[in-house]
């Protein structure tokens, strides 16, 4: 069952998702099957990192994200795709990134939950 969000927290969700570009689980899998070059970001926090993640992608919680991602990531238009849970705190992440410089950042919507559902393959630990 989906976490019951606070309103205030959806407004800044919703104030971000007006800056931020979003893309579909559907269309992130498709670009990964298809072979293409980016990097997959996993904001969520460490103990759900260590249950499940993407295949490929790398972990940045969402704590650690602006402080650690340029020594991860130096280039500001290496194509991002960040995801969380549900879309939510990836979307918040993805407009702290553009506000940091990167150019290329897509928030995932529907995030891991939907990505589970839809029984796409998932990497453990």
């Amino acid at each position: 069952m989906a976490h019951q969000h606070s309103t205030r927290f959806l407004q800044i969700v919703d104030d971000a998702r007006k800056r931020v570009r979003e893309t579909t689980v559907d269309e992130v899998k498709a670009r990964l099957d298809h072979g293409e070059k980016f990097l997959l970001v996993d904001v969520r926090e460490e103990s759900e990192w260590g249950k499940d993640h993407l295949p490929g992608a790398l972990h940045l919680g969402k704590g650690i994200l602006e402080r650690d991602v340029e020594e991860r990531v130096p280039d500001l238009d290496a194509p991002l795709v960040l995801y969380c849970g549900g879309g939510y705190r990836s979307a918040l992440a993805a407009d702290n990134l553009q506000k940091m410089g990167y150019r290329n950042v897509q928030s995932m919507d529907g995030g891991i939950r939907e990505w589970r559902e839809k029984g796409y393959p998932l990497a453990k630990g």
